[in-house]
């Protein structure tokens, strides 16, 4: 085992003895998606009540350059509403069409009942009359305590969707100093390219490298004959197959991996290389279990609510 990796084992350890909890990054998803409206001032309040370290939460940038949170670049039908109060029939307008004005029109305070997203988050409380919030709204709500996790929200397979790369990392970047977190901030993102610029622009503000291989979104490109374009221009291949070294080498802090691809030995291969591990979307009490169990810094969920209890029954503390 790592030296670093034992004595992390053993203050947590000492820590126990004395009934002192250690401290764990329970990241509220979008606020709290499975609670409240994603990515609105209300869910982020749902989380930062329930007691989450980090709000994670998504970025879009308007045709006049306003940054706002979005997890889509197209307003998604599932969650909006037009400003006549009617359900969006389809997905659009794309938000870098739109000014900041435009898109304050609409309301994303409630499921569309009829959605298959309904189905998956039945106990989502509505809040009617939440609108996109800027960054620097999202700031003003957190206050100085908590820390956040903010994804550029670009994808190197569909240029006509967002700003570039580079535009979109300096926009955030701005927005972040500006709302004087870069020390409570990091930038994360699975399109590389964003992360790469950002560290150039403020090597102050960490980063995260976000990864997914899964039948149907593979952003590391294990099994491709060409590096994956998600990846700023790095090779799994040239680094042994090893994503986090892969993640090493792009100057990342952390890795954050879909959760089913975790495993003990990746989890420790990563720590021994200086990374914090924190996988997403954790929503099972039993695989936050798990997870904990194998390792992992923090852990980013829909339902901070569930985490809670297996924190505390793991001796873990969110704050």
């Amino acid at each position: 085992m790592p030296t670093s990796r034992i004595a992390s084992l053993a203050c947590a350890i000492w820590a126990a003895s004395l009934g002192v909890a250690a401290a764990f990054d329970l990241q509220g998803h979008r606020g709290a998606r499975g609670l409240a409206p994603e990515n609105t001032l209300s869910g982020f309040k749902t989380a930062l009540d329930l007691g989450v370290t980090t709000l994670e939460t998504d970025l879009a940038i308007t045709s006049d350059d306003a940054v706002v949170i979005s997890h889509d670049p197209i307003l998604n039908p599932d969650i909006t509403r037009s400003p006549d109060g009617q359900w969006l029939a389809t997905h659009g307008p794309v938000i870098r069409t739109l000014t900041l004005d435009q898109l304050k029109r609409y309301d994303i305070g409630r499921v569309n009942p009829a959605s298959k997203y309904a189905q998956q988050f039945p106990e989502q409380k509505p809040v009617d009359g939440q609108r996109f919030p800027t960054l620097a709204e999202f700031f003003v709500l957190a206050g100085p305590e908590v820390r956040f996790n903010i994804e550029i929200k670009t994808d190197p397979n569909k240029l006509d969707l967002t700003v570039d790369p580079a535009r979109f990392a300096r926009l955030a970047v701005d927005a972040i100093r500006k709302g004087k977190a870069a020390n409570r901030s990091t930038l994360q993102s699975f399109d590389w390219r964003g992360l790469v610029e950002a560290k150039k622009l403020a090597p102050e503000i960490a980063t995260a490298c976000l990864t997914i291989e899964s039948n149907n979104f593979d952003t590391v490109g294990r099994a491709g004959s060409r590096p994956s374009p998600w990846l700023a221009g790095l090779d799994l291949a040239a680094h042994g197959g090893s994503v986090p070294r892969l993640v090493k080498a792009a100057g990342c802090a952390t890795w954050s991996p879909f959760w089913r691809n975790i495993d003990a030995g990746n989890v420790k291969e990563a720590q021994a290389l200086g990374l914090k591990v924190v996988p997403w979307t954790v929503n099972v009490p039993a695989e936050m279990a798990r997870l904990i169990d194998l390792g992992v810094d923090g852990l980013i969920t829909d339902y901070p609510d569930r985490a809670l209890p297996v924190l505390a029954a793991k001796g873990l503390k969110a704050r």
